[in-house]
């Protein structure tokens, strides 16, 4: 009984010999290997003869070995057990290894970046839940279920200052829509100035070269940038001044006072039916002054010969072959 189960025991022996190869290996020359990029460089020669005979049988036979050799040197690092998983302490690389694209370069600093570095601002992450004082529970700050949800705001506050007809529900949705663009503006820009192009400035179109008015124009757009409105700003030397500078067109309001708006009609009205038609006597002296001397001077020129075989026409106020004294008018 013994017998038998020792060579069972030998049967299996040999026939796991058979199936699975030995970990060690022997080479003539031995193998370049870089365990910190995982890489095993064969400097033995190739027995054409072999690899002619059978190519796929040749290769495998060949990348075990030398995995196995890897795996070997693998084993001889520094081991570490992390959750349960047996990790190896892989050391420096000592290959260089192309690399397939280009090394990223640093992200550029946007103007709030650059700001706050000058000024020393730590950036902090604020948390996703805030505390609403109206329900004493944490909301989230943004999106579903937060103070800026406009479900939420179904009854607004009309301000003293505003026009009570005014929809203060398209006002909010309004500045909205200005905030987000002027944060893509932003963004844009944040772009532009990381990529090195020219941004142009507000009132100018992106030229090679600005004319004379359009400088202008950003020069007075410029100066009104200011909080004072360019109020406090010292002029340039040759600056032309800006036409119509501080003039703003003052509209009445659609609705609302009722009794300068009855007065207007009422002085329309007397005008049309009680009123008689304004005559300017002064254009009207020199029109007819005007006219008399177009009259006369064709009259010298016809005269003196000027012109003969042509028929010029006279004004429709004078007819052919009438003479006028000098100094007389109509």
């Amino acid at each position: 009984m013994a017998a038998s189960t020792n060579a069972l025991v030998q049967d299996v022996l040999e026939n796991a010999k058979n199936q699975f190869k030995s970990v060690e290996v022997k080479k003539d020359i031995e193998l370049d290997i870089d365990c910190g990029n995982l890489l095993s460089c064969d400097p033995n020669p190739v027995d054409i003869n072999d690899y002619r005979a059978n190519k796929d049988e040749f290769l495998q036979s060949l990348v075990r070995d030398n995995t196995q050799l890897l795996f070997n040197q693998i084993w001889k690092l520094p081991i570490n057990r992390v959750d349960d998983v047996v990790v190896a302490e892989l050391p420096g690389p000592t290959t260089r290894i192309p690399r397939e694209k280009r090394i990223p370069q640093a992200k550029a600093r946007t103007k709030w970046e650059d700001y706050a570095k000058l000024k020393g601002i730590n950036k902090r992450k604020r948390s996703r839940l805030v505390f609403d004082e109206a329900t004493q529970k944490y909301i989230p700050r943004f999106g579903f279920k937060s103070n800026n949800d406009p479900k939420k705001d179904w009854l607004l506050e009309v301000p003293n200052n505003v026009d009570p007809n005014q929809d203060m529900f398209a006002k909010k949705r309004t500045e909205k829509k200005e905030r987000v663009a002027k944060n893509e503006l932003q963004r844009l820009r944040n772009i532009a100035r990381a990529q090195k192009l020219k941004i142009p400035g507000q009132g100018l179109e992106p030229k090679p070269t600005q004319s004379k008015q359009e400088v202008n124009k950003a020069i007075h757009l410029a100066k009104k940038s200011t909080a004072s409105i360019g109020r406090f700003e010292e002029r340039l030397p040759k600056e032309p001044i800006e036409k119509n500078a501080g003039r703003k067109r003052k509209f009445d309001p659609l609705l609302g006072h009722l009794e300068k708006e009855k007065d207007r009609e009422k002085k329309i009205l007397n005008h049309i039916l009680l009123g008689k038609p304004k005559i300017d006597v002064v254009q009207a002296v020199n029109h007819e002054m005007r006219e008399g001397d177009i009259v006369q001077e064709e009259i010298a020129s016809r005269k003196k010969g000027e012109g003969k075989g042509s028929r010029k026409a006279l004004p429709k106020s004078v007819k052919r072959g009438s003479k006028q004294k000098k100094g007389k008018y109509r």
